[in-house]
């Protein structure tokens, strides 16, 4: 067990388990995007670096199918910051937020010596989506295509460039796919620490394992911060699924069954 699940294991809450938490009528998430950590303040504009950290979080109430509503940030910032970096750093979480729909409602600002950003997601939903409800024969399936996040953070970290508009910087959400096939998925999460350790997630919160149909390569497996989305569904639902990923342009890989076996990721820990 590494150290994020040991962590994790110490808190008691059933509430903990998937993309976000459900907190009565709520869907309710937080993640954290620090500087060093998450991103190099040279590969990012302050717009870039405010857009991501709110996309990042969005994720996970779309993985939840519900509707971001609100948002609160804490917002550590050098003080050498100028006022007219500062809106732009405003920029990128207006930009989010007006995407989705979501209105940023307070929070917290202080001064530090790099940026650090967390970021909580109010939502909602009618049909959450969760991780556990993987059934055995189930066909488990990812959308969109991985491994350009981990190509173009490779390329970051040797002193080269990545393409602006890539997955890296600007995660392409599938909200409207989900929502429309919600009522044919079993389960589903967002791939943000990759396929295989996200499939290793699904396997312990299911008790199930995995049958794939062809090899994957590790390169594209183990790429992080993809944010597509990991799902199941029933193989009586498979022409359903597809005819809503075609009319909504979210390319589908259709690529293991779930059986009653053992999984192991084959990637390190993303985190400690």
């Amino acid at each position: 067990m590494n150290k994020e699940d040991f962590f994790i294991s110490c808190f008691r809450s059933r509430k903990i388990g998937d993309d976000a938490a459900i907190v009565d009528d709520w869907i309710i998430s937080k993640d954290a995007f620090f500087e060093n950590v998450h991103f190099k303040r040279e590969w990012f504009s302050l717009e870039e670096i405010a857009y991501k950290a709110m996309i990042v979080n969005i994720s996970d109430a779309v993985a939840m199918n519900a509707d971001p509503l609100y948002a609160l940030l804490a917002v550590a910032v050098p003080s050498t910051l100028r006022p007219a970096e500062l809106k732009e750093l405003f920029g990128g979480f207006d930009k989010a937020a007006r995407e989705f729909g979501i209105e940023i409602v307070g929070g917290d600002t202080i001064s530090n010596i790099k940026i650090d950003i967390t970021v909580t997601v109010l939502a909602k939903s009618k049909r959450p989506l969760r991780r556990r409800g993987l059934k055995a024969g189930d066909l488990v399936a990812y959308t969109g295509e991985l491994g350009s996040s981990k190509k173009a953070l490779n390329a970051l970290l040797r002193g080269g460039k990545a393409r602006r508009k890539g997955r890296f910087f600007a995660p392409k959400l599938r909200q409207t796919f989900v929502s429309k096939a919600s009522s044919a998925l079993h389960c589903g999460m967002d791939i943000s620490d990759g396929l295989f350790a996200d499939l290793k997630k699904l396997s312990l919160a299911n008790r199930l394992g995995f049958a794939f149909f062809k090899p994957i390569d590790k390169a594209l497996g183990c790429s992080g911060e993809e944010y597509e989305m990991l799902i199941s569904f029933s193989p009586r639902e498979r022409k359903k699924v597809a005819r809503i990923a075609k009319a909504t342009r979210c390319p589908l890989h259709i690529f293991a069954k779930a059986k009653r076996q053992n999984y192991k990721s084959k990637c390190k820990a993303h985190h400690f």
